[in-house]
């Protein structure tokens, strides 16, 4: 272990005393007692509180989605569930004084605070923002492999890049938890909304309703705007200027600092002019070529801000299949999807049910319910020949038979619902897709079915559908 001089020492003891206040009161500090639990940490906490698995839990998601926060809850449960206070060590890797100090060297410092030193049976070990460690993953697999009987926890905001890290050196010692950006259910849910909703006997369409739909198109558009966030959705201070708090909290950051940190980028502000190109058009097609000269980017460098960008959480890359579900042989044309529409608002203006782009950023804001869960991996359908070209939003492919079974066409308009042969594209798609289970148009307020000789087309209200949809991971997450 490095020899750290003795001032120096004395901060970094006094610092880590500081930032573990139970070590003395026996609980956690009342601001972060006081805010909202997401249903969220109801999952995450059976992780860390199981010790008969020898394995680290990694937390991972996008900046301000609350991770710190759930870290707090989790000390708080465990202290609750009678784990000795100072039997647990929070660490934020991004302190200063910490810098270029071992994940190791951190545990036994804390234990001599603590003067344990030498007894490491029982500890629950949480280092917060672990990406700010180079070579991380070497380090806390180390850790597992030696503190047989000390539970690790990680949490980080490279989520992508975490994971991928996290897969190459922890296989059989890591354990993933994603946390999303506040789903729509959730946005409902923490402000005792969801009286709102009500469960239907017949599931036939969707096993929700609700009692006022304009009330809920309202809530949808706020949520649209200002969602995704738990601070915004309970601060009306910051909901007020959004764009400062998104801004320069979390885009900056992550932008400025996380992404050139990690990745070693040096044209900082290309990059962000390159995000703020495409948050503006959330929802769209793109294609390699089309994006290079609209944004002024170099193709290869472009790729690399693509998967910069996705590994930080900010966007999602949609691939498309033709009208027969078949991959392209060669990615040519791609959607770019915010994992959260509120993103958008900051960036430009909080949008209006009547704006032009509100179809997108509806798209978008059902694309960031799907992508919370593990069922990610959908495409959109997009096909060009002679007189024939059509597109289908959401399509759910079989790896094994490379056959879609599910489809989603994202609408906020009732015109489908009483005039389905609008339906051009999705019923070309059907003709060449047999055997679909589930074929959803969404609408602005209308619920309904339509058959046709593919299939029953299921018309479900597009605010209602982004409940179910959110809800439904979250409890099949659950188990």
């Amino acid at each position: 272990m490095s020899q750290l001089n003795s001032q120096l020492k004395e901060q970094l003891l006094k610092r880590m005393s500081i930032d573990n206040p139970w070590w003395l009161s026996g609980m956690i500090a009342d601001d972060y007692k006081n805010m909202p639990l997401r249903p969220y940490s109801h999952l995450f906490y059976p992780l860390v509180a199981d010790t008969t698995v020898r394995r680290a839990t990694i937390l991972m998601g996008p900046r301000r989605v609350g991770k710190t926060v759930m870290l707090y809850h989790t000390i708080n449960k465990l202290i609750a569930d009678g784990v000795n206070p100072q039997k647990i060590i929070y660490l934020s890797i991004d302190t200063p004084i910490y810098n270029n100090i071992s994940l190791e060297e951190l545990f036994h410092y804390a234990c001599q605070v603590l003067k344990q030193d030498g007894n490491y049976d029982g500890f629950f070990v949480f280092y917060d923002e672990i990406q700010y460690l180079k070579h991380w993953e070497v380090h806390l697999k180390s850790l597992v492999d030696t503190f047989r009987n000390v539970k690790f926890i990680a949490s980080g905001s490279a989520a992508a890049a975490l994971k991928m890290k996290s897969n190459e050196s922890g296989a059989g010692r890591f354990t993933h938890f994603m946390l999303p950006p506040l789903t729509f259910y959730e946005f409902l849910h923490l402000q005792k909304l969801d009286t709102i909703i009500v469960e239907q006997k017949d599931t036939s369409i969707t096993p929700y309703d609700t009692i006022n739909m304009d009330e809920l198109n309202r809530l949808f558009i706020e949520y649209i705007n200002y969602g995704g966030y738990p601070e915004i959705v309970f601060s009306e201070k910051i909901r007020s200027n959004p764009g400062q708090y998104i801004k320069s909290d979390i885009i900056d950051k992550v932008l400025l600092r996380d992404l050139p940190s990690l990745y070693g980028i040096t044209d900082i502000q290309e990059l962000n002019r390159f995000f703020v190109h495409i948050a503006f058009r959330s929802g769209s097609e793109f294609s390699y070529e089309k994006l290079s000269t609209q944004a002024g980017i170099k193709k290869e460098v472009l790729k690399k801000y693509l998967e910069y960008l996705e590994a930080a959480f900010l966007i999602k890359v949609v691939n498309r299949i033709d009208q027969n579900a078949k991959q392209m042989q060669r990615v040519t044309s791609f959607k770019l999807y915010l994992t959260n529409p509120s993103l958008r608002c900051a960036l430009f203006s909080p949008i209006e049910e009547t704006d032009d782009f509100i179809g997108n950023m509806v798209e978008t804001a059902i694309f960031a319910q799907w992508i919370q869960g593990e069922k990610s991996d959908f495409y959109y359908a997009n096909w060009k020949g002679g007189r024939e070209k059509g597109e289908v939003d959401m399509v759910w492919t079989d790896p094994a038979t490379q056959k879609a079974f599910s489809i989603a066409e994202i609408k906020w308009t009732d015109r489908p619902y009483h005039n389905p042969a609008e339906l051009k594209s999705l019923h070309t798609f059907l003709k060449s897709n047999k055997d679909l289970r589930k074929i959803i148009v969404t609408t602005k307020s209308k619920t309904g079915t339509y058959d046709t000789s593919h299939g029953k087309i299921l018309f479900i209200p597009a605010a209602i559908y982004a409940y179910w949809v959110s809800n439904f991971l979250y409890k099949n997450k659950a188990f």
